[in-house]
């Protein structure tokens, strides 16, 4: 059974081939890849040589069996995965402008991607495992998929496993508001939390970064990992506060680089690793994952990051 597991949205993206290149204007796009943030996360953690596995669910499509094809050739555990006869996979259309920044056009609410009820989950597929991921996406995805994450989350709290929250909030839909709600049952559970400075803000309700994030501490979150991207990140545990430098590297596409993050925090805290080590391990695995088009493209396997960060000791 796989020792990391989450629940949430699996879709597949769709972009343009070349920057600028708006959605009101004929052109070529690339893909499918395989992505949806959980979907991102448990492939990361898989690449890193860890167990791993995910609740969700794909239409029965070409589009579904990308992505299963991908799972499987990473080592994703994919059992927990419906196949909807009914739905199709979840699809997101991208576009990225001159300035990096991106455009989505989503079809996923008539998709199989948040069609999964409290009966997906298995109790023991989650007491065997050893750590529980939620991504706040999915927790906006629908109801179902928000209950789901809940009972997951309350699962790994009665057996003591290590829970992860990524806010990853949903700004432009929700109030600062709507979102502490949303979030607040996983945060008062939640042993690490992978935030953007932002977010961290939102969600604990402060102004600043360090005052969230003693904020969280003292609610009873044992490591706090701030993403900052190219700036690399900031984590605090204990009475701790550690700013590591981002890694010198070209970005494709930055989609998926938190999640790859996440992962990476998930995995170095259950291999017991310091702070000093976890914040280099971490930021090493982000930056990798910008270097290639595509949200899984660029995740790479441990032995890679293991010679990037022997490269920049």
């Amino acid at each position: 059974m796989p020792k990391v597991i989450t629940a949430g949205e699996i879709l597949v993206e769709i972009m343009r081939k070349r920057k600028g290149v708006p959605f009101t204007e004929p052109s070529d796009f690339i893909g499918p890849f395989p992505s949806g943030a959980p979907a991102i996360f448990v492939d990361a953690v898989a690449n890193l040589g860890m167990s791993a596995g995910i609740i969700g669910s794909v239409g029965e499509d070409g589009f579904g069996e990308c992505i299963l094809n991908r799972f499987k050739k990473d080592g994703v555990d994919a059992s927990q995965v419906r196949i909807s006869q009914d739905l199709s996979t979840g699809v997101a259309f991208v576009s990225y402008s001159i300035d990096d920044s991106r455009e989505f056009i989503y079809h996923m609410g008539n998709s199989a991607a948040g069609t999964l009820d409290l009966d997906d989950v298995s109790r023991a597929y989650v007491t065997d495992a050893s750590a529980v991921h939620v991504n706040g996406s999915s927790l906006s995805m629908s109801n179902d998929m928000k209950e789901i994450c809940y009972k997951i989350v309350d699962i790994a709290s009665e057996e003591d496993l290590l829970i992860s929250l990524d806010p990853n909030l949903r700004t432009e839909l929700k109030s600062p508001q709507e979102n502490r709600e949303l979030i607040e049952p996983i945060l008062e559970e939640a042993d690490i939390v992978t935030p953007t400075t932002n977010e961290l803000e939102v969600i604990a309700n402060e102004t600043t970064e360090a005052t969230a994030a003693k904020k969280l501490l003292k609610k009873g979150v044992n490591t706090v990992a701030v993403k900052k991207g190219e700036d690399g990140c900031t984590i605090y545990r204990d009475n701790k506060v550690i700013d590591f430098g981002g890694f010198d590297v070209s970005e494709v596409d930055p989609t998926g680089a938190g999640d790859a993050f996440s992962a990476a925090v998930v995995v170095g805290t259950l291999e017991g690793m310091d702070v000093a080590e976890l914040g280099e391990f971490a930021n090493a695995v982000g930056a990798n994952s910008v270097t290639m088009m595509g949200p899984m493209e660029g995740i790479a396997s441990r032995e890679d990051i293991d010679a990037l960060l022997n490269a920049n000791p």
